[in-house]
Parts: structure tokens; C-alpha cells; sequence
């Protein structure tokens, strides 16, 4: 397969539709302090609004996935476009109560699927070569996580009691979600209009059955629980630190959102350089920089605080008390952010790499598991919270995710070893001096 002319149009506007989309599904990230007000709801009423709408950008990324290897990533992202519109215009015009919150909150997180839908479409148009490259490009449209970080806060502040375009747009929270609306449909059109179209690298001969064999290898399922550390936990953390900031450090929505942005923003844009490392050194060591990276992160965001106790012969004496002030933490969080957005470059190199007729199954399944884990994680936080009352757990819960993760990761791969070479792990037990400095 060679790159093909007008890959580099679909490649901008499918980027382009994946960072609004992506805006779209994570934006009660910040909408959800003033509808919080609004509405008078708790924090797990709250991290409920936010979960269900990474619920519904889940759920259906399989489905959406094998449907784009069949009839085209085009057409489906087309549809897909107008179909969230909806919702989120709805969002900002009807009368609403916490019910009605939840249920739009859900239809409007259809947005989150398009990211499956995307890598099906763009696999199509570069060889193998590009291809880590390409999708990375292509997953930055994380960032549009922070559309709404930045503009949310201003755009709410000042537009409070406005009305826009003869009251399509009003102000408040509610101008994000209508603004967002109205640029929806004006993307699908751009799409319609200014791509080519599908023509090639279609699987509508297949059945879904021969589509969804690549999912019965445990393979695939381990990429999946990668994908969950390095995209679940980074869409969990997005719209869950402006109210961290807000409650453990004591910001205003401003600050918090834009501190939350430090950390989008590098988990995001790091991506094309992540799809890049892996072509060149491929997608198992950067896997494990990335685990190694978190970890260490991981573990000082885990235990914010602290002092070491010393017995001496006059009692116990506390010494080299620590902290991690808001900026300390930014920047691990920082760290955190930057090894997220090379890992999900990586995890997502190895899927053509393994199933090259099988990215949108396969990369369907792992978008699905990986979002799922974004969906769990906010009420896990809560509740894990209150179980403990410390607010860095949070962190813990993370740190032993990722553990697994990197656990698993290495169990698999030195048996993976010792299954292709069988004879050396005989001579490494028996100590062959050939070997030694090896």
C-alpha cells in the first residue's frame, strides 16, 4: 500500500473533526463547575455527568471501527458529525434538570467514538512506513480537550445573560455547547465537500465475523489495557483536575482550567512524536519508557506530602518534611501528560504493525476499553476519596494501574522470548560462560 493523492487533505480534516469532537466529549470538564452551581449537584452527581459521556464515546468505537474498514472512514465521520450536533444544540436551548443533564450529557459523548472511525480512515491512505507518523498527527486532535479549558472559562464569564446569531448561540456555559453545534455541522460539510472519497482498501466483502476474529488473541486485549493507562486515565484526569485544582488547592476556574491545559496539552501534541520514536525504534521500548516515566511520576503525585520519623534516644523527631506545592505538581503532572501522549502513539503503532486488515476491529476494541477506562476512573476517584479521604488518591489508584500494566507488559514479552528462543534461557539457568557480560 502506498500513500495515496489526498492523503494529506484527509489526514488535516479528519485531525481537524477528531480535535472538535474530542473538545466536544471532554467539555463538561469545565462546564461542569458552573452547571454544578446551577443545578446545585454533588461531586459525584458531577463525576457522573462526565462519566456518562465518556461512557457513550466508547461504546460504540468497535462497531464504528469495522463500519469505517467497510464503507469508508469518510462517510461514517460525515454522519458522525451531524449526529452529535444535535445534542449538543440541545444542550443549550431546552429547559433542563439534572435528568435531562445526564441524558443529553450522553448523546453528546457520541463524539468520543469518532477517534476509532479516524484510524480506519487514515490507515487507508499511508504505507506502513507513515503510518505511525500519520496517526499520530492524527490522535494530537486530543488537544481538543483544551478547547473548551481555554475558551470556557472567559467565554462563560463574559457572555453571561448575551444571546448570539438571533439566540442560536446564547450566553454562559450553555454558548460552548451551541457554539460547538454550529461548528459541527460546518466540519461534516467541509469533509463532504473537500476529500476525496473511499475508494480503495474497503472490506464490505468480508463478513463481520471474519472481521472480529482478530479480537478472540489475548494480544489484542493486552494493547487494550495499555491503551487504558495512557488514554483512560488521560481523559479521566482532564475532566477531573479543574475540580481537583479547585478543591485541594483552592483556585478559581480560570487557573485551574489552564493549569489542567499544561497537562492536555503535551498528552495530546506529543503524539506525532511518539507515532515517529516508535517507526524508528519501534513500539515495544517506547512502551516501556513511557510505563517507567509514569511510574516515577506517579508515585511523588501519590504522596504529595510527608516527613521521615528517625527514633533517636530523645523520641521519635520528624525530619526532611516535604510538600508539592501547585507548581511542583503541574509539573509532574506535566511529566505525567508528556508520557501519555508518546505512549498512545506507541500502543496504537502496533495495531497495523499486528493486524494490518484488521485496524478498525482491532483498533476499535482497544479505543473501546481504553475510553471505558476513562469512563470508570472519575467515580473511582470519588469514591476511593472518600474511602481514604486523601485527596492524592487519585494518584494511587493510577500508580497501580500502571503497575499492572508494566507488570503484564514484561510477563508477556519475556515469554515471548523464551517461546522463540528456548535455548538460550537453558543456557542463562546454567550459567553458560559464553554468556558472561551479556
Amino acid at each position: 500500500m502506498s500513500q495515496r493523492n489526498g492523503s494529506n487533505r484527509v489526514l488535516a480534516l479528519s485531525t481537524f473533526a477528531f480535535t472538535l469532537m474530542f473538545a466536544v466529549w471532554l467539555m463538561f470538564g469545565v462546564l461542569g463547575i458552573p452547571i454544578q452551581e446551577e443545578f446545585a449537584i454533588s461531586d459525584s452527581q458531577l463525576a457522573w455527568l462526565s462519566s456518562v459521556a465518556i461512557l457513550n464515546g466508547s461504546i460504540w468505537r468497535l462497531l464504528l471501527g469495522v463500519l469505517a474498514d467497510r464503507i469508508g472512514g469518510k462517510k461514517v465521520t460525515v454522519v458522525m458529525l451531524l449526529v452529535t450536533s444535535i445534542p449538543a444544540y440541545l444542550l443549550a436551548h431546552i429547559a433542563l434538570t439534572y435528568t435531562w443533564l445526564l441524558v443529553l450529557a450522553f448523546f453528546v459523548g457520541f463524539a468520543g467514538n469518532l477517534f476509532s472511525v479516524g484510524i480506519a480512515w487514515n490507515s487507508h491512505w499511508f504505507d506502513r512506513s507513515r503510518q505511525g507518523f500519520a496517526l499520530g498527527v492524527f490522535g494530537a486532535g486530543n488537544v481538543g480537550a483544551s478547547a473548551t479549558k481555554f475558551i470556557g472559562p472567559a467565554v462563560i464569564a463574559t457572555t453571561i445573560g448575551g444571546s448570539y446569531l438571533g439566540g442560536i448561540i446564547p450566553g454562559g456555559w450553555r454558548f460552548v455547547p451551541a457554539l460547538y453545534s454550529v461548528l459541527l455541522i460546518l466540519t461534516a460539510i467541509a469533509i463532504q465537500f473537500f476529500t476525496p472519497s473511499d475508494t480503495k482498501n474497503l472490506q464490505a466483502s468480508r463478513s463481520l465475523s471474519q472481521m472480529f476474529i482478530p479480537l478472540k488473541y489475548l494480544q489484542v486485549w493486552r494493547f487494550s489495557f495499555y491503551y487504558v493507562v495512557v488514554f483512560g486515565a488521560y481523559v479521566a484526569l482532564a475532566s477531573w483536575m479543574p475540580k481537583y485544582y479547585v478543591s485541594v488547592y483552592g483556585l478559581d476556574l480560570h487557573n485551574a482550567a489552564l493549569l489542567t491545559a499544561l497537562f492536555i496539552f503535551p498528552a495530546s501534541l506529543l503524539r506525532p512524536l511518539g507515532g515517529y520514536v516508535s517507526d524508528k525504534i519501534g513500539a515495544r521500548h517506547l512502551m516501556y519508557g513511557t510505563f517507567f516515566t509514569m511510574l516515577i511520576a506517579l508515585l511523588f503525585l501519590a504522596a504529595p506530602f510527608g516527613y521521615i520519623v528517625l527514633n533517636t534516644p530523645d523520641g521519635a523527631k520528624s525530619v526532611l518534611p516535604y510538600h508539592l506545592g501547585v507548581m511542583p505538581f503541574t509539573a509532574l503532572l506535566f511529566v505525567v501528560g508528556c508520557s501519555m501522549g508518546i505512549g498512545k502513539a506507541a500502543v496504537f503503532k502496533h495495531i497495523p504493525e499486528y493486524f494490518p486488515n484488521d485496524v478498525g476491529a482491532v483498533g476499535g476494541l482497544v479505543g473501546t476499553l481504553g475510553a471505558l477506562g476513562g469512563f470508570l476512573l472519575p467515580p473511582l476517584f470519588v469514591y476511593v476519596r472518600e474511602w481514604t479521604g486523601l485527596p492524592q488518591s487519585t494518584f494511587i489508584v493510577l500508580f497501580l494501574l500502571t503497575f499492572a500494566a508494566t507488570l503484564w507488559m514484561h510477563l508477556a514479552i519475556i515469554k515471548m522470548l523464551n517461546h522463540a528462543s528456548p535455548e538460550l534461557k537453558k543456557h542463562i539457568d546454567h550459567r553458560d560462560p559464553q554468556l558472561n557480560g551479556v
